[in-house]
């Protein structure tokens, strides 16, 4: 098996990617993360550059019709991307690349770099624990709340066809579990 040097973290909203990245970013020196561009407005104590790169919609679109994503989706009104130069910038740096991503991004990076990319999902061990979480991280109205949810179905569907499937329940658990299947799969 060869080794890998992008590793898509995904799941549906609520359902532990961030936890995970930074463990992963703690635990492995040769992995940085990789910084997504989006048209969403900044929440409260992200930084841009750092937790994203914060676009207008006209800038978005126009690197789009360049072709300077390696993928990117329209979710809940709004632009999310990968921009090529993240890629390219961490190779070039021999570092693997972490990307917190929806699924279709994840399954899109996959194509572009199959041999490089390993696929995990994080699987809520239940729509109702899911719920859970979202409401008592308390970013997001009710409404809003709704809509990830509804999404949280197809994108777990989609999640079942990654590398790795890993239930996140316990945190303590679902650390080793990632931590094994990095130690087999990174360069």
């Amino acid at each position: 098996m060869s080794k890998k040097r992008i590793i898509a973290i995904a799941s549906p909203s609520g359902g532990g990617k961030t936890v995970v990245s930074k463990f992963i970013l703690k635990t492995y020196y040769n992995v940085q993360f990789s910084i997504s561009a989006t048209t969403r407005e900044k929440r409260e104590g992200e930084i841009d550059g750092v937790h994203y790169h914060f676009l207008d919609k006209e800038t978005f679109e126009n690197k789009i019709q360049n072709n300077e994503f390696v993928e990117y989706e329209k979710i809940f009104d709004n632009y999310y991307g990968t921009l090529r130069s993240e890629i390219e910038r961490a190779f070039k740096n021999d570092k693997c690349l972490l990307f917190d991503i929806d699924v279709k991004g994840a399954c899109s990076i996959k194509k572009q770099y199959p041999d490089d990319t390993i696929l995990i999902f994080l699987m809520p061990p239940s729509l109702e624990v899911l719920k859970s979480r979202l409401v008592n991280r308390k970013t997001e109205s009710i409404e809003q709340i709704e809509k990830r949810l509804s999404r949280a179905e197809m994108e777990m569907n989609i999640g079942k066809d990654f590398d790795y499937v890993v239930v996140n329940n316990v945190i303590d658990d679902t650390l080793k579990q990632i931590s094994d299947i990095l130690n087999k799969n990174l360069l």
